[in-house]
């Protein structure tokens, strides 16, 4: 059997309990839907391929993009669905869609599913991989779990891009935490072809390959030794290269060490591959920002648009208020405000919490980042829970707290109910909300 695919089983084998227990979660989210969808007579897998921006994408993926900006514009006036630009949206989803549908017998509608469901196993498998890195085997089985009852989970499920940004983000990220440069570069392209939030994995990318560059030579450990193994997490790691020790010596995974070593060594032949890395990763991003401009006759082209959605980083003073009114008068906003308002104030508790534990650089860098981004943003307040979806590195506290709780039971039935929890907002947000999720 080829190295890479005897590579890539063991990796699934190991990755395998946490992709069960997210596709778990995530069938008893869409279970709820359906179940729902059944009720209310209108089919689940229609809403949530169609649902707000989900038609968005279905309508590029069949029609393409705008030529120009509405003749009337959005910015004065009452702003109807045609005083919007589709130029907003990034081109690798509604692309991916395009090719699935023309390569396969599927409607567009379920090619948009079928996507949005393999990039959430994806992004599951990632998450599970920074995780485990970082603090262990169960911690990654955890942090994938978490990430499938958030209370926006729902959308992992839906025909939007929050799934297949997150998947190319943690496969970024592992592979800037594991020295793999040029795909870290690669994958961060090509998440800045997918969503504008992409900036953030931009700057993780090429904070730490400036860190790693810079670094005083003979010191090979630099940030990457700021992470807290623990001792499941070595334990793990000695097991997949001991399990190695019989092939070929050009088979075997090399540790961490001795890659710093190598770089050590051969530290201008090595110190290539970040600075490369880093010069691929914003490509994608400032390539679509840049077609967009060029069609719109321009510079300022895609930030026109973001004006038509109302969208400008106000530093939070939007943000700040909508939050002070979902505290002042509960009951006189919607319910998808109060639960906006409690996921952004345990993201900001969390993001202080990364930040004290000193994650590794290019997650702290990625998590606050896009913190920064959902509270500053002045787009519609609902949406806010959504844009951190991508934000995993903020759950890796939570999953590691889990993972020192001794009972099993314990910890199952506290997934258990967040899953129904999860399930019943879903359905909330898909069938009984006025606003997209």
């Amino acid at each position: 059997m080829p190295v890479r695919l005897r590579r890539l089983r063991a990796a699934a084998r190991e990755a395998a309990p946490a992709l069960l227990g997210f596709a778990a979660v995530r069938t008893l989210g869409v279970a709820m839907l359906a179940y729902w969808g059944h009720r209310l007579g209108h089919p689940a897998a229609q809403r949530m391929a169609t649902l707000w921006d989900a038609q968005r994408y279905i309508d590029i993926a069949v029609a393409g993009y705008d030529h120009g900006l509405p003749a009337a514009g959005g910015l004065t006036g009452a702003p109807t669905d045609n005083d919007y630009s589709n130029l907003a949206f990034f081109p690798l989803y509604p692309a991916l869609i395009r090719l699935v549908h023309e390569m396969t017998p599927l409607p567009v509608t379920h090619a948009a599913l079928l996507i949005t469901w393999v990039a959430s196993l994806a992004a599951a498998w990632g998450i599970f991989a920074v995780a485990a890195w970082c603090h262990g085997r169960r911690v990654g089985v955890l942090a994938a779990v978490l990430w499938g009852v958030l209370p926006h989970a729902v959308v992992e499920s839906m025909a939007y891009t929050e799934a297949l940004f997150t998947a190319l983000a943690s496969w970024s990220l592992y592979a800037v935490l594991t020295r793999r440069w040029i795909w870290a570069g690669v994958l961060c392209a090509l998440a800045g072809l997918t969503r504008p939030t992409a900036v953030a994995l931009v700057a993780a990318v090429v904070a730490t390959a400036v860190a790693t560059v810079v670094r005083p030579r003979g010191q090979p450990g630099g940030w990457a030794e700021e992470a807290r193994w623990t001792e499941e997490a070595r334990w793990a790691e000695e097991a997949r290269w001991a399990e190695e020790v019989r092939r070929p010596e050009e088979a075997r995974w090399r540790p961490e060490e001795a890659r710093w070593a190598e770089e050590v060594r051969a530290p201008e032949e090595a110190r290539w591959r970040p600075c490369l890395g880093a010069a691929i990763a914003p490509l994608g991003w400032l390539g679509f920002i840049a077609w967009v401009g060029d069609r719109l006759g321009r510079w300022d082209g895609y930030f026109a648009v973001q004006m038509l959605w109302h969208s400008r980083f106000d530093w939070g003073v939007s943000t700040v208020r909508q939050v002070w009114r979902a505290c002042l008068h509960p009951t006189s906003v919607p319910l998808t405000w109060v639960v906006v308002t409690l996921v952004l104030c345990a993201a900001v508790f969390l993001g202080v919490v990364v930040v004290a534990r000193r994650q590794p650089l290019p997650l702290l860098v990625y998590s606050v980042v896009l913190l920064a981004i959902a509270v500053g943003d002045s787009s519609f307040f609902g949406v806010r829970a959504r844009f951190l979806l991508p934000a995993f590195p903020l759950l890796l506290p939570v999953a590691a707290c889990l993972a020192r709780v001794r009972s099993g039971g314990v910890r199952v039935a506290l997934l258990s109910t967040a899953a129904a929890l999860s399930a019943l907002y879903g359905a909330y947000l898909v069938f009984a909300d006025a606003h997209a999720p």
